[in-house]
């Protein structure tokens, strides 16, 4: 029996979103925002699409969970993403009061949530959120390699 309320049920839909990133040429990373257990948001990275360095999944969600609840307080929402946060978007869920983030591939280069820096639970901040890391980290770390992998063989032709 699949438990619909589980991280792992929310991840893979946070990864069928980073697989549409994939389809469309960008890294991926997907997202969704979800509020006593039902998504209010969800995004897939889109900066090449929309020429926005700005245009990560997780800023994309938080601004649609923000218009779904026509509030910019994101309180006791849990974002699912699969690789872990870069230091804006960990800035912009800090700042919308995102509860809980829980995430699969970590990011030692520019992760926000522990990789390189640990923004989001930073005793500094006035809002510190609860990070859970590793859930379904295997197949996003490999579409990520996937991705790169595919990247680095264009520019080698």
């Amino acid at each position: 029996m699949i438990d619909l309320t589980s991280d792992e049920h929310f991840m893979r839909e946070a990864f069928r979103e980073a697989e549409k990133a994939f389809e469309s040429g960008e890294v991926p990373v997907g997202a969704v925002i979800v509020l006593n257990n039902k998504i209010i948001a969800r995004s897939y990275n889109q900066v090449e699409m929309l020429k926005d360095a700005t245009a990560h999944a997780e800023i994309l969600a938080i601004t649609q969970a923000a218009q779904a609840l026509c509030n910019w307080r994101l309180q006791d929402t849990t974002l699912y993403v699969t690789k872990e946060p870069c230091f804006m978007c960990s800035g912009a869920i800090v700042n919308s009061r995102i509860k809980t983030v829980v995430f699969g591939a970590r990011d030692e280069k520019s992760g926000g949530a522990g990789g390189a820096l640990n923004i989001l639970q930073d005793e500094r901040q006035y809002h510190r959120v609860e990070v859970r890391c590793g859930v379904m980290e295997e197949p996003a770390r490999l579409l990520l390699q996937e991705f790169f992998k595919i990247q680095r063989a264009k520019y080698k032709e």
